[in-house]
């Protein structure tokens, strides 16, 4: 049987993406680092209150350098992708990190866009590349206004919802 890291998050982003967040690394390939807070409730003495947890988040590529207007505080995202763990020493102290390699990123509700819809703006998609570069994305879908070429034949009439 073989192993399996995946990972499935839905959460908001921490801060804006600032400079120091996003970057062209060496051969001109996009990176996005994020902080994501995911808050979930929990009962204690009879009351429920939130708990939250905080994770690092990488974005790759075509992923990070389409969506990176839309990272700003709040913003809600869902994030599939698998966990990674770095391991360095430094002034003879082992240090290591785990964080969240993502390789589906969908922008979801919560920070409004500026025109106060405040909606889905689409996600991105990893095409599976197996040159063990950077993941390449593509479009998934479009929820904004604008026709994606979609039509009411690409939807069977049985969907029972």
């Amino acid at each position: 049987m073989n192993d399996l890291n995946d990972y499935s998050v839905i959460g908001r982003l921490t801060r804006d993406l600032g400079e120091r967040d996003f970057a062209y690394i060496g051969n001109g390939t996009a990176k996005a680092d994020l902080s994501i807070a995911v808050n979930r409730s929990v009962k204690r003495n009879d009351q429920w209150q939130d708990e939250v947890s905080y994770f690092d988040v990488v974005v790759w590529g075509k992923t990070a350098e389409n969506l990176k207007q839309y990272f700003v505080k709040g913003k809600q995202l869902a994030i599939r992708g698998y966990l990674k763990q770095d391991r360095w020493e430094k002034d003879g102290q082992k240090h290591s990190r785990v964080y969240i390699v993502a390789e589906d990123v969908q922008l979801l509700g919560g920070k409004s866009d500026g025109n106060n819809n405040g909606g889905s703006y689409g996600g991105y998609q990893n095409n599976n590349s197996t040159s063990g570069n950077a993941p390449r994305f593509t479009p998934v879908n479009n929820a904004g206004n604008e026709d994606m070429g979609t039509s009411e034949e690409d939807f069977p009439e049985d969907i029972p919802f």
